[in-house]
């Protein structure tokens, strides 16, 4: 995922951006399913630190990984591996030893109070 104008995307709130943020349809998907839910599970494979989100339906698992990545670069979600949700269905998680769980930063938070102030459009 590219940043804005000449940025590379990989800085840390350079500056340049102007403190503004582009989401995708998938981040804000996702994103909205966390403003529902304070936590959602997350998982990945004991040799692949690439997060998966198997519950998800409305993308492929390759795309919430990467929406997941970049919610997290974005620094609007933190995911957290030594936190696993309790209750989880294990069904969806059964290939993948390491559970965690991911949630809204206060900055992700923030954005979302914004989004619902001002709208998506």
């Amino acid at each position: 995922m590219s940043g804005c104008g000449n940025c590379s995307g990989d800085c840390q709130s350079c500056g340049r951006c102007g403190g503004s943020y582009v989401i995708n349809e998938g981040e804000l998907h996702l994103l909205k399913q966390l403003a529902q839910f304070s936590f959602l599970p997350v998982a990945r494979s004991a040799d692949d630190v690439t997060p998966v989100y198997p519950e998800g339906t409305e993308y492929s698992q390759r795309e919430y990984s990467l929406i997941l990545q970049c919610l997290e670069k974005k620094q609007l979600i933190s995911i957290d591996f030594d936190a696993p949700l309790k209750g989880c269905s294990d069904a969806a998680y059964g290939n993948y030893p390491i559970r965690g769980s991911f949630a809204l930063t206060a900055t992700g938070q923030q954005v979302l109070e914004l989004l619902d102030i001002q709208g998506t459009d």
